[in-house]
């Protein structure tokens, strides 16, 4: 019988044992291909889910079918907590951006769990916590900041804590697009004049970051 390994990043760095515990206990590990759907936007939400290994993209799609990412997270993330206080349809598409490993415990176990030990409860709490502060901070951006700087932002949040180096993402231009509410002729248009200061460099599929100072300058307008 194999045994769930937990990564010691993202939220589980600082989750509790009783959590920790009902992941390893109960959940069911899964496998993902790139491109492989966990959930779709509208399915019924009825499990909770841990990421192990990879990175999955978290995206909704506008009344007109466009695509927006909203999100891109990777080992020690948990998420798909929404429908443990508010069952019903999910808010977002979840989609393997790599191959993957994913843990999912039900429900009706965690919410047993909680029943029985408050530790669970504090968890489940602060990551609502975490997401309604990140979501009050997207709708903040995406309203009031322009175009560039939020793609400044995003890079640096794609990019975090790259070890010193040159952080390379690979993401397309029409990808970043996507993240960023833009057109993909915008962002190119962007980027190249990045390019041209030594701020980034492209690749095939990609974009390596050269001046992480400089991004951080680009992040916010007040400094431009």
């Amino acid at each position: 019988m194999t045994t769930t390994t937990l990564p010691e990043t993202g939220f589980l760095s600082q989750a509790s044992d009783a959590l920790r515990r009902v992941l390893v206990a109960q959940a069911h590990e899964i496998a993902l291909g790139d491109g492989e759907v966990v959930f779709e936007q509208g399915d019924m939400g009825d499990a909770l889910f841990a990421i192990l290994e990879g990175r999955l993209e978290f995206s909704i799609l506008s009344r007109d079918g466009r695509k927006l990412a909203l999100d891109m997270m990777g080992p020690g993330a948990v998420f798909g907590e929404i429908a443990l206080f508010d069952p019903g349809p999910r808010t977002a598409t979840v989609t393997a951006a790599s191959p993957a490993r994913v843990c999912r415990v039900r429900n009706a176990d965690v919410l047993a769990e909680i029943r029985n030990d408050p530790d669970l409860s504090a968890d489940m709490i602060r990551l609502a916590g975490q997401r309604m502060r990140w979501m009050s901070r997207q709708l903040i951006e995406q309203v009031f900041l322009p175009m560039p700087s939020r793609l400044a932002r995003k890079l640096l949040y794609l990019t975090a804590d790259p070890g010193g180096g040159p952080a390379e993402l690979h993401l397309s231009q029409a990808e970043l697009a996507e993240f960023v509410g833009a057109t993909r002729e915008a962002v190119s248009k962007t980027l190249g004049m990045w390019k041209r200061a030594g701020v980034i460099a492209a690749t095939r599929g990609g974009v390596v970051i050269r001046d992480r100072a400089a991004l951080q300058v680009l992040a916010d307008p007040d400094l431009v």
